[in-house]
């Protein structure tokens, strides 16, 4: 019996998605669960596997076409199909076979040997077969995608075997994207059938090498920025390039979101001395105890869901048809994630029922997994309101834009130490040198008045300054 297979459902608010490559091509053969194709949505790329075991008898969308979900994709034809069609094949040479005896008896068997040299010259042909259904699309895609994604790859030492090994089990995208991030595929174990090295095992592989990187100098941040102008950045001069999905996405999002909302931002300071000084003391022990190490941010985070709570207004969402607004019963926080195809927002969902340990691991978990591709479509939808780490790159404050449809965003810059003139209460005025950070928050106007945004703010900073988390870090 045929399979009919169907865009999947990708998550609560997905409602289509776009075929970015199909790994499996008609005539190939394919088993249950086995990656069948690419597909990219708004939220997150994803492969998806096959329904069931069977020959790919029909494709019916093509790439970069995008279909709603529950659509037919394509046509899976039963066991039985296969073992027919591959039966009548062998019945015709049986029937043959009594005609071709007085031929076995002529002299042809001895100019067959000779040929044997031929089949040794075509013995480096012999993965085409296997692929020849996909290596029909793949000039075209590495015809439209510069062979900078094979010439890179093929860079040192690889040998006509490590040839046949990439071609026959790493797509055009994955070689691509190892080119990209610098992974040397031949180190690459990939988990897909038979070897197949996916796009996730390169992005693990290419998360492993940044942390590498970063376990000498604890700076961890500084080797992507000295990186990415060699390998990426300065290959783009002169080019020309179509926005990839994700990439546009954010790019509709972000102007939509300014169409829609009256954005405004407002920037407080912040003195972080005690956390910092906390952090200090409790880093190792909580670390043991949590798994995570301790940052600033999942502090940031916990004092915002406090925050959230005190403030309905800034975690809602505004029905304009309406003018209805709803106040949201709980905190989803957004989490703000910069990876390499682009910005990711995981949510750590009823953030508002966990500690700060399960905030940090959280934080922990999502972030990773951001960066591996392995986020679920779900695992990125249903934030109320968002969290942007615009320290994690060094800026001091940056005016966010809201992510529809919440109403309000906030981002924390860089933790510096600087001088500061603080009261003593035995000197006076005296200049100190104190860590410091500026919180700013982008509200939509509509809905949130600029003092409501600065008493949300100041609450926020009052929590923080305190810096009463002892019993939170396990030192109470």
């Amino acid at each position: 019996m045929p399979t009919s297979v169907t865009m999947p459902e990708l998550g609560e608010s997905v409602t289509e998605g776009t075929v970015t490559q199909w790994l499996k091509q008609e005539g190939d053969r394919v088993e249950a669960d086995e990656p069948l194709l690419e597909v990219a949505t708004d939220k997150v790329d994803t492969e998806i596997p096959a329904p069931a075991a069977g020959v790919l008898s029909r494709i019916l969308v093509s790439e970069d076409e995008t279909v709603g979900i529950g659509a037919e994709i394509a046509v899976i034809g039963g066991e039985d199909e296969a073992a027919g069609g591959g039966g009548g094949q062998a019945e015709a040479p049986a029937a043959e076979a009594p005609a071709a005896e007085p031929r076995e008896q002529a002299p042809a068997p001895a100019p067959e040997p000779e040929p044997a040299p031929q089949p040794q010259a075509a013995a480096p042909a012999e993965p085409d077969p296997e692929p020849a259904p996909t290596s029909q699309p793949r000039p075209s895609r590495e015809d439209v995608t510069p062979p900078v994604d094979v010439e890179t790859v093929s860079g040192t030492g690889r040998s006509a075997d490590t040839d046949a090994v990439t071609e026959a089990y790493v797509t055009p995208l994955v070689r691509k994207l190892a080119a990209e991030e610098g992974v040397d595929l031949g180190t690459v174990q990939g988990t897909g059938v038979g070897g197949r090295i996916r796009k996730q095992d390169v992005q693990e592989a290419a998360a492993r090498k940044r942390r590498g990187g970063q376990a000498g100098g604890g700076g961890g941040r500084a080797p992507a920025p000295a990186r990415r102008p060699v390998v990426a950045d300065t290959k783009l001069r002169g080019t020309t390039e179509t926005m990839s999905r994700l990439r546009q996405t954010i790019a509709d999002q972000m102007a939509e979101s300014l169409r829609i909302s009256a954005e405004v931002t407002q920037v407080v300071e912040v003195d972080v001395t005690d956390i910092a000084r906390l952090r200090d003391r409790a880093a190792a022990q909580f670390e043991e105890r949590e798994g995570v190490e301790l940052g600033f941010f999942p502090f940031f985070a916990l004092a915002t869901v406090e925050a959230l709570k005190a403030h309905p207004k800034l975690n809602a969402v505004i029905n304009s048809a309406d003018y209805e607004v709803t106040y949201h019963s709980l905190e989803n926080l957004g989490i703000s994630v910069d990876t390499d195809p682009g910005l990711l927002v995981p949510v750590v969902k009823d953030a508002g029922d966990l500690n700060l340990g399960g905030l940090a691991r959280k934080i922990a978990d999502l972030t990773e997994r951001a960066h591996t591709g392995s986020l679920n479509p779900d695992e990125l939808s249903g934030g109320t309101f968002t969290l942007a780490d615009t320290g994690a790159v060094g800026a001091l404050f940056d005016t966010p834009i809201i992510n529809q449809p919440q109403v309000g965003i906030l981002s924390t810059g860089a933790v510096v130490k600087r001088p500061v003139v603080v009261d003593d209460p035995e000197l006076g005025e005296v200049i100190a040198v104190r860590s410091m950070m500026y919180l700013a928050l982008t509200h939509d106007h509509r809905l949130i008045d600029s003092a409501d945004a600065a008493r949300f703010l100041q609450d926020l900073r009052a929590r923080l300054e305190e810096g009463a988390f002892e019993a939170e870090v396990g030192l109470a």
